[in-house]
């Protein structure tokens, strides 16, 4: 059996088992990176039930305040000359591109189930925007990495996801994740830290233009 390594920076990975739902979890001390085990990843049409069960419409004030203060932290303070975006994982309801063209921009969508049109193709942006994406794909580096080529010199990368609550790894902190809600989606398999997000601006050469402690950073281009 193949030795199980981290999937954003290649060191070696410790796991956290739930047992209630007998699912192995990857911790990597190194970039804190976390992963669900591949064997328990939902097949896509479960995946994609799962995300028509979300209320994100323009109709949820709960919804679309969360999506103004993203844009009012991650994109409004280096906001130069943008004309162009592209919302990359827009869900079912495109909210945060209706308020992106309020801003006066030019905005494309994506969504591997909702919009699934590889508009971007053969284009670059001022802004590449993915909330709520992150986390529900096995290979967010190389994602990142492919998010990179469709950015125009300057651009912002802005990403929203929520960072997990393990801080080094201990069986009071594997406690504290198995016990996280945001983890007990099934859609959800793979968890980031302010670290991990450190250490993938340095892979994709970017600079961080804003990070929290909750679940928004900015890369710069």
């Amino acid at each position: 059996m193949a030795e199980i390594v981290c999937e954003i920076c290649g060191h070696g990975v410790r796991t956290i088992h739930d047992g209630r739902f007998e699912i192995d979890y990857y911790y990597c001390k190194n970039c804190e990176f976390m992963f669900m085990d591949d064997e328990k990843i939902v097949p896509p049409e479960q995946e994609q039930k799962r995300y028509l069960a979300h209320i994100n419409t323009p109709d949820d004030t709960e919804y679309v305040d969360m999506l103004k203060r993203f844009i009012e932290i991650s994109i409004k303070p280096f906001h130069k000359n943008i004309t162009t975006a592209l919302d990359f994982g827009s869900g079912p309801g495109p909210v945060l591109s209706m308020l992106l063209k309020k801003m006066g921009f030019e905005v494309d969508i994506y969504d591997i189930y909702f919009a699934p049109q590889k508009v971007y193709r053969g284009k670059t942006y001022d802004l590449i925007t993915c909330t709520e994406v992150l986390e529900h794909v096995k290979n967010p580096l190389e994602i990142l990495k492919e998010l990179k080529k469709h950015l125009n010199p300057g651009a912002i990368l802005a990403i929203m996801t929520l960072f997990h609550p393990v801080e080094g790894l201990s069986p009071a902190n594997a406690s504290v994740f198995n016990n996280w809600w945001y983890r007990r989606d099934p859609t959800h398999i793979s968890f980031f830290r302010p670290e991990t997000f450190r250490y993938i601006s340095r892979v994709l050469d970017m600079a961080i233009l804003m990070i929290d402690e909750k679940n928004t950073v900015s890369l710069g281009k």
